[in-house]
């Protein structure tokens, strides 16, 4: 139970390719790369935003909206 030399890899490679066809295969490789490319620009976004907190003064302040009564100011 050594190592799969080339051979034994072809020979997996040409039963995926038979299974599943080409057209399946390059669809499964877009998607894979998109969500790849969606997963960079997210971290990237994500350093922008943590190097524009760090520039404002890095505190991030929690608040929470509240609409005034009227039952209040009666």
């Amino acid at each position: 139970m050594g190592s799969f030399s080339i051979w034994h890899w072809l020979i997996v490679l040409v039963i995926v390719v038979l299974v599943f066809g080409t057209k399946k295969l390059r669809n499964i490789g877009q998607d894979l790369g998109g969500a790849v490319k969606g997963f960079k620009d997210g971290m990237k976004e994500s350093e922008k935003s943590d190097d524009l907190q760090q520039k404002i003064g890095g505190e991030t302040i929690d608040a929470q909206a509240r609409e005034k009564s009227d039952k209040l100011h009666s």
